[in-house]
């Protein structure tokens, strides 16, 4: 059981459903940060995420996960290695605000790429408020160019990870996500039918379905 004291210095961030949090609430003490765990597909950015998350739960800290709607793969958040933790569906920063619980500790977000970009801003406003906030997402699209809200949240980072996968063609680190169909959206949930990782030299943006350079 938590002491009065310490649950006495919670922050109500549950309560606060403005566009920012008042400044009276900010903790001058605190200890609050972003990480950001970035990475292709295949790169274990969930399972590091899940890790982290579970760290947290063993030491007894009130925790909070969330992924996108976007996302209809899995109803919680689970990593390639069958690994899981409940989590909270959300369509919007907006909604995962109105979402947070009074007295949360650690936030982890999954899939970041797909939410909208105001999550940056509120990620910052809640490791000012003494929260740690871990988010995992995808750095690149198909076409490898930044995704979302990611580049905003790798700014206002304290902490990044860039993760690597194997590329399927040559064995090298992979940091890229090849789309295996021809289709212009940038939102295609798929997995391994229709993605794989793949180094720079791999990596195809104008024809998906042609093989490795010929360098």
């Amino acid at each position: 059981m938590i002491p009065r004291s310490r649950r006495d210095r919670s922050l109500p961030i549950a309560s606060c459903s403005a566009d920012r949090f008042p400044s009276s609430l900010v903790n001058e003490r605190s200890t609050g940060h972003i990480e950001v765990i970035a990475g292709c597909m295949f790169s274990g950015k969930s399972e590091e995420l899940i890790r982290r998350l579970r760290r947290a739960v063993i030491a007894r800290q009130p925790v909070q996960i969330f992924k996108p709607a976007a996302d209809t793969r899995s109803r919680d958040l689970r990593s390639r290695d069958n690994r899981a933790l409940d989590a909270e569906t959300v369509g919007s920063s907006a909604e995962l605000r109105e979402r947070l619980r009074f007295g949360v500790r650690v936030i982890g977000i999954d899939e970041a790429q797909f939410f909208d970009v105001a999550l940056a801003p509120l990620a910052s406003e809640l490791a000012d408020q003494g929260v740690r906030v871990i988010i995992a997402g995808l750095d690149l699209d198909f076409r490898g160019e930044p995704f979302g809200p990611i580049p905003a949240l790798l700014a206002r980072a304290d902490y990044v990870d860039k993760l690597h996968a194997v590329c399927v063609r040559c064995g090298s680190p992979a940091s890229f996500s090849q789309r295996l169909v021809r289709a212009d959206a940038q939102v295609l949930i798929g997995d391994t039918e229709t993605y794989e990782a793949r180094c720079r030299r791999c990596f195809r943006r104008d024809d998906p379905l042609q093989g490795s350079l010929d360098l």
